[in-house]
């Protein structure tokens, strides 16, 4: 289970691994925090390199998985369990490595939490989304959407959709048959690098998505879509609906659905253009 957590309002990538019981964190993204590295990578190969050196395996056997990019695209990242973490944080020198390590043990209890009762991890989202200044209506907009999202992913898994890749190729055929665009595309319409598109739409853009992954959904149970092929057929098809009645709300309202509107703060976006 693949997920962004926020450490001071800065996303960190992190995986849960089931059958371990472990979560698993970008190695790239804590350096980020830590350091305020205007290249993060580069500062993790010459960290890594020294501490092979000095013989300390255990910081630098790091596992990969596959996690999302900018570029919307997933590729191998380094990822380090919370206690190859800890032991990394002690070779960094950072203001922020006491509140980190907080953060990290909150997370771990939260997980445990969340196991007991999943209703919890809904709550933390939101708590999150509150953070980030969304309203009340878009917030629950949101937590619809990511339902239906999540009912669409488990069919996929079903009907023998396994690979990162290919979801992002599912996903992509929906979006651009109900947007006109491509995922990568309204990335960039709204200045977007690492953050989720999802988390900076609007209402309307929102309610589209989700129309145009239930539909995809109720379609490919219908037909009983089986593997990638037939699911991208189904993917077409739902998002035909949800792009006609796009097409038939901006006929009306004379507004475009698709927009460049997003959340990020006003420095943070005056910067990107």
């Amino acid at each position: 289970m693949s997920n962004v957590k926020l450490f001071e309002h800065q996303k960190v990538r992190t995986a849960w691994n089931e059958t371990k019981e472990k979560w698993y964190f970008s190695v790239v993204d804590v350096i980020r925090i830590l350091t305020d590295s205007p290249n993060p990578r580069n500062y993790w190969k010459v960290l890594k390199h020294r501490l092979i050196k000095e013989g300390n395996q255990s910081v630098t056997n790091c596992n990969q998985l596959k996690m999302e990019s900018s570029d919307g695209k997933f590729y191998n990242t380094d990822v380090a369990d919370t206690e190859q973490l800890l032991r990394l944080i002690q070779s960094i020198p950072s203001p922020k490595a006491e509140p980190f390590k907080q953060w990290l043990a909150k997370v771990g209890y939260e997980r445990m939490q969340e196991i007991v009762d999943p209703a919890q991890s809904l709550d933390r989202a939101r708590e999150n989304w509150q953070k980030l200044g969304r309203s009340e209506k878009w917030i629950q907009q949101r937590m619809t959407g990511q339902e239906t999202r999540n009912k669409l992913t488990d069919y996929w898994k079903k009907s023998g959709v396994e690979k990162s890749d290919e979801f992002a190729f599912l996903t992509n055929i929906i979006h651009q048959e109900w947007s006109g665009i491509t995922v990568k595309k309204h990335k960039k319409l709204k200045k977007l690098k690492t953050q989720n598109l999802r988390d900076h739409m609007s209402e309307a853009e929102l309610i589209f998505t989700a129309l145009a992954e239930l539909s995809t959904r109720q379609i490919a149970e219908t037909d009983q879509a089986k593997g990638i092929i037939q699911n991208a057929t189904a993917g077409k098809k739902g998002g035909r609906i949800a792009k006609n009645a796009r097409l038939a709300l901006e006929q009306k309202t004379r507004k475009k659905v698709i927009t460049p509107e997003n959340f990020l703060p006003p420095a943070q976006e005056q910067k990107k253009i």
